[in-house]
């Protein structure tokens, strides 16, 4: 609704109570004047209206107003208190998700009529102490989570003792929970302390008098947390239906006792807590309503826990990350026939999967990956769960094909069969389905051609099928995959060229190396301006490293071991966000731009471009936990973990002489240049002593001449230099000893003389780090300086000019001797006819003796 029209209209209206403007654009201060004509008014809604801080100023005349929500706006700016002597009466104020000022906070102990106030999700720093909230004696349900609030609880929080509703988490609060701050708020309904820095929780015990509890969140976040169940003859009065106490230090003997007296739990999530022992079934048999249990990343050990009863509520099981063992159970549709989601994952499950999944009508996610099952993938799973979303069966020993001939899975949109034994062709089943955002099956047997079909699959977005034994070229069908953003089809036999109509915008992460690859890269890639990393090392690519490479977002850029040629563009230059440069192997020529100086190889932690997640269309068919509350509307929790997870990036890089796989944090942390084993002359550019930042740099194997720059003393963090297998002349530079972070160094089989440094690293370098420098001298090569300089031709930067003059000298003095002794031979035999004749006569003798050893050898 937009328009001055529709608010003259509204105006008419005098006596109305209620009003609801949400998700309009009000964003005029000019449009909403007609509301101070409602003096009735007592409920309105503006949220997600695109209001600012103005809005409330044209709240003036709302003197019977008690419910006001202005959530999911942009109410930057001041308030003063003159603003808000109109809203006494006001008893729930919800203005979450509205990038409120902490000078609004300053004006809440004014509306003392409070009963519900929402501050959800703002960003809103310091301290609670100075924010006058517990003047607001009559507050019932306070939601502050989301923000960044840090150190202790106000004492004074205890005196508001009509407190139901209380959230806190998501902030930096630390210190202790006292147990007066929770015994005295008796009439607590829900409470959430969920992932903050507290270095000690509240006893359970404190909540002997509370008899209303329903909520209690005690997430604490890995950070050391303990939670105390201590009082082995409490009985609590309460009876709760949901219990988060995941990733704290908590006694096991404590908390189960606790639990059996519950009988109501609806959810219960124990999670991260190193809990072992056999799986507490009987929490399914005493809470007959329960509909999520959440186990995952403890140590229950024995066999799939079932309850003896059928139960129909439970709808999300998450068990991952045990020590879980044995059989499925075949019947496991029985008795829980209307799961959701089922993750079954890292433990020790063997055997084949129970066909009877396929009754499982209702299942949307099921994961198994991370198990010993074997066996073929039952016809009934892709067949009778037609609601299914996302089937995991990574890591396992799964054979047979792929996937069955028929399947039925409509709304797939993850399929994740990688690290197991199958064999055979890509079967065509898995056209249909259609909505597929996620196909991973790298890192099994298959073989054939890459489907042209593939090309249909348009929701496409991470397509993983690494090291199989696929042939054949990459289908130009391939070029229809707008949407794909991870494209890995490394360490298979593809051949031909990259099309080069390939080169979708929404392009993240590519990977091609170790296959058979031909042509130039000329046109491919060229339009995928969000390509991070592209790895396309060990193919026979040719041609020359394209100009508008400058115009992506690389990071990494790998193009080892192909037959690429020509100069190493300057366009490399302008990749400002290159961490990794791999051009090692290759027939590049020409200098080394002068201008890779520019390239600041700064590590962007926050930017998580090696960290991709994938949204899914089935979320809201999941179900999600929340409370309902009287005033205000608290954040909804999911009932799952993701499915999907993060699709990490990898990257081969050879530092220190070694070639490692870089993963997770390891890929983050490293930066590089490796332009080893090219064709590329002249001088090292000093201007590359500015890398500040690098950790590696191995220009070795080249024809690199001049002497090495005195100023790579500047590379503050190296750890791994590479000069070897050059040209280079002259002396190692005194300088480099300021390389404290050096750990690998090498300038073998160059020209280099003088004097090894024999400053800390460089004498504790090994040998063949400077052998085949005839003229270098030191301890680490045995070699006394003071003969050595003798023989050395000076360790000026005129050595290259003396030791070319030197050899130029000795070759002349050789080819003078040499003529000299041929033409007196000559004039010699010329004279005298004897000589002559015996000379002859020697040569013919030689030449029947060899005659003869050959025919004998041959005979």
């Amino acid at each position: 609704m937009t328009g001055a029209t529709h608010f003259q209209e509204l105006a008419a209206l005098r006596n109305l109570e209620e009003l609801d403007l949400s998700n309009n654009p009000l964003e005029s201060f000019m449009e909403i004047q007609g509301l101070r004509n409602m003096s009735k008014l007592k409920v309105l809604n503006l949220n997600s209206c695109e209001l600012n801080m103005n809005t409330l100023q044209s709240l003036g005349n709302l003197h019977s107003l008690k419910k006001l929500y202005l959530n999911e706006n942009s109410l930057e700016g001041s308030i003063t208190v003159q603003e808000l002597n109109s809203l006494r009466n006001l008893e729930v104020l919800d203005v979450s998700s509205s990038h409120l000022n902490s000078s609004f906070l300053q004006v809440l102990e004014q509306m003392k009529s409070l009963k519900g106030l929402s501050l959800r999700e703002n960003s809103l720093n310091g301290t609670l102490h100075s924010l006058g909230l517990c003047k607001l004696k009559n507050l019932e349900e306070l939601d502050i989570s989301y923000n960044s609030f840090t150190g202790t609880m106000p004492p004074c929080i205890e005196t508001l003792t009509s407190l139901r509703v209380l959230d806190i988490s998501r902030n930096r609060f630390s210190g202790n929970i006292s147990s007066s701050f929770i015994s005295s708020l008796v009439s607590l309904e829900f409470l959430s302390l969920s992932h903050n820095e507290f270095q000690s929780l509240a006893s359970f015990s404190s909540f002997a008098n509370h008899s209303r509890l329903e909520v209690v969140e005690l997430i604490c976040n890995n950070n050391g947390s303990v939670v105390e169940i201590d009082d082995h003859m409490w009985v609590p009065r309460f009876q709760l239906k949901i219990l988060r106490l995941a990733s704290c230090s908590v006694d096991k003997g404590s908390l189960l006792k606790f639990l059996s007296y519950q009988y109501d739990l609806r959810v219960i999530d124990l999670s991260n807590n190193n809990l072992d022992g056999d799986f507490p079934t009987w929490l399914m048999e005493n809470n007959t309503r329960i509909e999520g249990l959440h186990f995952k990343n403890n140590s229950f050990k024995g066999q799939f826990p079932l309850p003896s009863c059928p139960s129909t509520f439970i709808s999300v099981v998450d068990i991952s990350n045990n020590q879980l063992q044995g059989y499925i159970p075949s019947n496991i549709s029985v008795y829980l026939p209307n799961l959701k989601f089922l993750n079954l994952s890292k433990n020790s499950f063997k055997g084949g999967i129970p066909s009877s999944f396929g009754d499982m009508k209702t299942l949307l996610v099921l994961d198994l990956s991370v198990n010993e099952f074997s066996g073929d993938i039952p016809d009934s799973l892709v067949l009778g769960c037609f609601s299914l979303h996302a089937l995991l069966l990574s890591k396992n020993h799964l054979t047979g094909q792929m996937f069955p001939k028929l399947s039925n899975l409509t709304s797939l949109e993850i399929l994740r069969l990688n690290g197991n034994l199958f064999r055979g062709k890509i079967p065509d089943s898995l056209l249909n389905s259609s909505a597929l955002k996620t196909l991973d099956v790298s890192h099994n047997s298959l073989s054939g051609k890459l489907p042209t079909w593939m090309g249909n699959l348009i929701d496409l977005q991470t397509l993983l099928m690494a090291g199989n034994h696929l042939e054949g070229p990459i289908p130009v069908e391939f070029c229809s995959l707008e949407g794909i953003e991870i494209l890995d089809l490394s360490q298979n036999d593809l051949s031909g060229s990259i099309p080069s109509c390939f080169s979708p915008k929404s392009l993240l992460r590519v990977h091609l190396y170790d296959n058979k690859l031909t042509g130039s890269i000329s046109k491919s890639f060229s339009g995928s301006s969000s390509l991070v990393i592209l790895d396309i090392r060990n193919n026979s690519l040719t041609g020359s490293i394209p100009s508008w490479i400058s115009n992506l977002s690389l990071s990494i850029l790998l193009l080892k071991e192909n037959q690429l040629e020509g100069r190493i563009p300057a366009a490399l230059c302008q990749c400002s966000m290159m961490t990794i440069l791999d051009l090692s192997h290759n027939n590049l020529s020409g200098p080394i731009p002068s201008c890779l100086n520019k390239i600041p190889f700064k590590i962007d932690f926050r930017s998580g471009k090696f960290r991709l997640s994938i949204s899914l269309h089935f979320d809201q068919e999941l179900p999600a936990y929340s409370y309902q509350t009287s005033y205000v509307k608290l954040s909804q929790r999911p009932s799952y973990a993701n499915p999907v997870g993060y699709e990490i990036a990898s990257a081969e890089f050879t530092t220190k002489n070694r070639s490692d796989f870089y993963r997770n944090n390891f890929l983050y942390n490293m930066t590089g240049i490796d332009l080893s084993w090219n064709k590329l002359t002249g001088r090292i550019p000093p201007e590359m002593g500015h890398l500040k930042l690098i950790l590696a740099l191995d220009i070795s194997h080249n024809e690199l001449s001049g002497s090495i720059p005195t100023n790579f003393s500047g590379l503050k963090d190296i750890e791994s230099l590479d000069l070897s297998h050059n040209k280079l002349t002259g002396p190692i530079p005194e300088q480099l000893t300021e390389l404290n972070a050096l750990g690998y160094f090498s300038v073998a089989y160059n020209n280099l003389s003088g004097k090894i440094p024999d400053k800390p690293h460089f004498d504790t370098f090994l040998e063949t780090s400077y052998e085949g420098n005839p003229f270098l001298c030191g301890l680490v090569l045995k070699k006394d300086c003071n003969s050595a300089l003798k023989e050395s031709p000076g360790g000026h930067d005129d050595h290259g000019a003396n030791s070319f003059m030197e050899m130029v000298a000795f070759w002349l003095s050789f080819l003078v001797s040499y003529v000299t002794v041929v033409v007196t031979l000559i004039a010699a035999l010329y004279i005298n006819m004897d000589w002559r004749k015996k000379w002859f006569h020697l040569i013919d003798a030689c030449i029947t003796t060899c005659f003869c050893k050959s025919t004998n050898r041959n005979g």
